[in-house]
């Protein structure tokens, strides 16, 4: 199956999450399957990624949004976790820092976006400038409704200069949420991220909600397609993310180069120790 195509929001479209099923779990009835599946992409993915960073030639920009609790740092650990640390790092976006605020809100974003052979992930990302920034007032609407425009356009320079750009909405729903909030409560190794704002930031789901549904609708290109994934089911999640990820980077046809060096001279320099 075609993930690419199954999943991504078509550019000419205004997407309603409402009516996507975040309990899909596709053609995969149990999780045994979907995590052999899973294994046999992640060890095709370090292959890939391998190929990417001997061409040098292109690189890989891929950015991951949700609602809290959603799932973005399993992705990252069990989709891209094998992948060599010398060509893939991974970007988290918090508050803007006073320096980050004295400058556009691209600024600090342009700053971490991969060059060529390697691949970045974005852990939240410049839509937070369209998401919390609209949700919370933080900037009047004329000035979050132009950003739009602004990623687009970003993101097409981005591709123009050989960055392949895939973005995951990973989709859960309400109760999903509330779910994973009050296991966290019950696992010490994961109280360190409950927040004060976890629960308070429910309250405005429905904002959140439409605020994804705009920006996934206008931010939905040909050259920077947005997917969204059915995450409700985390093994299923993980396996499309990888899936999508496996068919973009072959797409991208990498080759490995050829040798700079002269390799019949070096083998007989090594013959020649070996005696």
């Amino acid at each position: 199956m075609n993930y690419r195509k199954r999943f991504t929001v078509p550019s000419t479209a205004k997407i309603d999450l409402t009516k996507i099923d975040p309990d899909s779990t596709a053609e995969f009835k149990s999780k045994k399957h979907a995590l052999a599946k899973l294994n046999e992409n992640t060890k095709l993915l370090t292959e890939l990624q391998y190929k990417l960073y001997a061409e040098s030639k292109q690189s890989l920009l891929i950015v991951l949004q949700a609602m809290d609790a959603a799932g973005k740092d399993g992705t990252i650990n069990h989709v891209m976790a094998p992948m060599n640390p010398q060509g893939c790092r991974v970007c988290g976006f918090k508050a803007p820092s006073t320096e980050e605020r004295a400058h556009d809100f691209l600024w600090r974003i342009h700053k971490q976006t991969p060059k060529n052979g390697e691949i970045v992930i974005f852990n939240r990302s410049h839509y937070e400038d369209v998401l919390v920034a609209r949700v919370h007032d933080l900037v009047p609407k004329k000035i979050w409704s132009r950003r739009y425009e602004f990623i687009n356009d970003f993101e097409k320079m981005l591709v123009a200069h050989n960055t392949k750009i895939v973005k995951f909405y990973l989709h859960i729903d309400k109760q999903e949420q509330l779910s994973r909030f009050m296991k966290r409560l019950d696992i010490p190794e994961k109280q360190w991220k409950i927040s004060d704002s976890d629960y308070s930031e429910r309250a405005y789901w429905e904002q959140y909600r439409e605020a994804f549904e705009e920006a996934l609708s206008r931010c939905s290109t040909k050259h920077a397609p947005w997917y969204v994934i059915p995450a409700n089911h985390k093994w299923f999640r993980n396996l499309a993310v990888s899936e999508i990820l496996v068919e973009t980077l072959k797409s991208m046809r990498m080759r490995i180069p050829e040798p700079s060096v002269d390799l019949d001279e070096i083998r007989k320099l090594a013959e020649k120790e070996t005696r």
